[in-house]
């Protein structure tokens, strides 16, 4: 999950503690400083089209009332791999998860950050079981180089806001 690749990142490199269970919200939670401010973040351990249950839960027991704080990361099997764009306010593309966070709010006023996973032969026929295996060996390097990508974009949103973030990063 390369969303997952880089939530662990951002917490490794701001050496927050570690992961724990949050068995309210059925995720991984952490919290740390970014800046001079305190996020939370989060793995949800459900399966991916109820990740929205998650998100909702997490917004209630911290007492969080904008979406506009809210930042997914995840792949995008219609983004060629090692792609990373950040937009706002945008409908699901047909990412289950999406369309579950959606759901559950009510509202798209989130940030995303996808992440291309597209291989180069195009688009497999059993997506389901594409996005859930390894990363072919040739991609390893474009993934790797998005994660950080996906990084910069984090401190971005928190430090200078999402406008500054929205877009293609390269």
């Amino acid at each position: 999950n390369v969303g997952f690749m880089v939530i662990d990142e951002v917490a490794e490199k701001y050496n927050f503690n570690e992961f724990s269970f949050d068995k309210y919200a059925n995720a991984l939670v952490i919290k740390g400083i970014i800046g001079e401010k305190e996020i939370i973040l989060a793995k949800p351990q459900t399966f991916m089209n109820s990740s929205g249950l998650t998100i909702k839960s997490l917004y209630t027991r911290y007492k969080i009332q904008d979406t506009r704080y809210l930042v997914v990361v995840h792949d995008d099997i219609d983004l060629p791999t090692g792609t990373v764009r950040v937009s706002q306010g945008s409908g699901s593309a047909g990412h289950k998860g999406v369309e579950s966070i959606i759901q559950q709010f009510g509202t798209n006023e989130f940030t995303r950050i996808r992440i291309g996973i597209l291989p180069e032969r195009g688009k497999p026929q059993d997506v389901e079981n594409f996005v859930l295996r390894r990363f072919l060996p040739e991609d390893e390097g474009k993934t790797a180089s998005a994660i950080q990508r996906s990084c910069i974009a984090i401190e971005t949103i928190l430090t200078q806001g999402t406008e500054n973030a929205i877009g293609t990063l390269k």
